[in-house]
């Protein structure tokens, strides 16, 4: 056990070092995200490259795991499934729950065209290349159909993640129609999985089997989704009585491993039970502090995930297959950009929105390794095959990032249709300050007394530095304008709240006053600062050396 955790702690320290340099290196230098850095630094060090190097007594940091579809230890293996859990769960908090409703019809058609035109490519391409398959119904063909549905919901939320797109329209569908494709990939697993036992055993298909698996599947992920989302504000209200925000956020993190661990037990993938837990508690006042806490802590968990990702790539078995594999994966691009993209057409995307979401619902990962590893256990596929699901996962890992990132630059929003804002009930004050330092004074204590009433405060991406303030269903926005011309402060309510606001405005503005008559009375302020810088450099005797108080002016 001893020499068990040995290895772990050195090789946790080590995939740190690796994915924060090389990840760096690709965000400064190469200008393309760090994820991307964070699975090639994995493949660097992995136990098909430099991992498989002993290195003294030690022998191999990252051994080879004989027998096993997955290339790494399981404890290692353990840890890297918590960085997955710690994406996924933040990728839903910084969901936009109402957005992500009010597009998940779109996102099922989206997520449907992906499934169904990705499943006949790919089965399709491999029945036409592969000479051992013969049948489009053999398993192999099903096999490798299947490893070309599901998208990769880990690659994409950490790219949309960085370049804050996660609450757009294309971006929530995006995340709603990879969460769909995922849970339809396992259903159609079930089946093939069926099938491939029918091959090996000469028996008949037991559809009763699988569609109670199937069922069981997306009814888990249906009552979570609702009960998550009418539970959450109940929750967090409650947890709030122990007034520790760590406490709240430590709890939620624990409720999405939990419901992780009861998602795998349903038949679907644990990042779906994760991503749903943060979903649900998107739209609490607490959302946003539960983030920063828990970011905090996945960045040391994350890029082990990706690392681990990257390790998977067995550069040996593709030798075999290397051509077949990059038609196959070219095929599974087309599949999921024209499948996806083309349906995003006639739900109200125009050509932009639609390359968005084709190019999102690229990349490849976790679901894609489950589904091959299976079939590869079941001896569906051999090793070569294997070779091709991952390759497919490789390359989407490689080439979709910068698709994405170059799809989102730029440009109005992809959705054709004009949101309708409920502002009706919208108000806003607006307050001139004669410089920006006044403007920072009266908000952060504009800040101190909301948080004393209970408030959290969320950072709001936009044109000028924006914040909410809220608590429970009350939500008020705070912004500032700051230029040569002028510093404003403005803050935006809902007229029920006009009153209660503009009460807090006022005390804080007399505050604010107060603090200016104190300096006022002065006779000279230009002496009252000099004295303060003064008495900054006296020593222990009450005596001050000129020099040095020139000095610390100067500095």
């Amino acid at each position: 056990m001893s020499e068990t955790m040995m290895m772990l702690v050195i090789q946790f320290g080590i995939i740190l070092i690796a994915t924060n340099f090389v990840g760096n290196l690709f965000v400064k230098k190469l200008k393309q995200p760090k994820v991307l850095g964070e699975l090639i630094a994995g493949m660097i060090i992995g136990p098909y490259l430099l991992g498989a190097i002993p290195i003294g007594s030690l022998g191999p940091i990252f051994p080879l795991i004989a027998g096993s579809t997955v290339p790494v230890s399981p404890v290692l293996y353990g840890v890297s499934t918590i960085g997955s859990i710690f994406l996924l769960f933040q990728s839903g908090l910084e969901t936009d729950l109402p957005t992500f409703i009010k597009f998940s019809g779109k996102a099922s058609v989206v997520g449907f065209g992906g499934v169904i035109i990705s499943f006949i490519l790919g089965d399709l391409i491999t029945v036409l290349l592969n000479s051992n398959v013969t049948s489009f119904m053999d398993p192999e063909a099903l096999f490798l159909g299947t490893v070309c549905t599901a998208t990769s919901i880990g690659i994409t939320a950490r790219i949309l993640g960085e370049t804050k797109k996660m609450s757009t329209p294309e971006g929530v569908t995006i995340m709603a129609a990879a969460v769909l494709d995922d849970v339809i990939s396992i259903v159609l697993l079930s089946v093939v999985v069926g099938i491939a036992t029918l091959e090996g055993t000469g028996g008949s298909i037991e559809w009763g089997s699988i569609g109670i698996v199937a069922a069981k599947a997306i009814g888990f992920w249906a009552i979570c989704m609702v009960l998550g989302i009418v539970l959450a504000p109940h929750f967090t209200k409650s947890m709030k009585r122990f007034e520790s925000i760590g406490m709240i956020a430590t709890v939620s993190f624990g409720i999405a491993l939990v419901l992780a661990g009861l998602s795998e037990m349903a038949g679907l993938a644990m990042i779906i039970g994760a991503y749903i837990a943060g979903l649900s508690l998107s739209q609490t006042d607490v959302a946003y502090a539960i983030g920063q806490k828990t970011k905090r802590v996945g960045e040391y968990f994350i890029p082990v995930f990706f690392a681990v990702m990257g390790m998977m790539v067995n550069f040996s078995a593709m030798k075999s297959v290397l051509g077949f594999a990059f038609i196959f994966a070219i095929v599974a691009f087309a599949g999921k950009f024209f499948g996806c993209g083309i349906p995003a057409l006639f739900v109200g995307f125009n050509k932009r929105g639609a390359a968005r979401i084709g190019a999102g619902m690229l990349p490849r990962g976790e679901v894609t390794l489950i589904v091959a590893g299976i079939g590869l256990a079941s001896g569906a596929i051999e090793a070569d095959m294997f070779g091709v699901a991952v390759m497919t996962m490789l390359l989407a890992s490689i080439a979709s990032p910068p698709l994405l990132i170059k799809a989102f630059k730029g440009g109005d929003s992809g959705y054709s249709k004009k949101l309708k804002m409920d502002d009706e009930d919208i108000m806003s004050i607006e307050l001139d300050f004669p410089s920006k330092y006044a403007i920072e004074f009266v908000k952060e204590t504009v800040f101190d007394g909301f948080i004393q009433e209970g408030y959290f405060v969320s950072t709001v991406d936009g044109n000028y530095p924006t914040w909410n303030l809220r608590k429970e269903n009350t939500i008020i926005s705070l912004s500032t304008e700051i230029s040569d011309e002028k510093n404003k402060l403005v803050v935006s309510c809902n007229k029920k709240d006009e009153q209660f606001v503009r009460l807090m405005i006022v005390e804080t503005l007399a505050d604010f006053n107060s603090f200016a008559d104190s300096l006022s009375i002065m006779q000279s302020p230009d002496m009252m600062c000099s004295q303060l810088i003064i008495d900054m450099f006296k020593n222990s005797k009450g005596e001050t050396k000129k020099k040095e108080v020139i000095v610390g002016i100067k500095e």
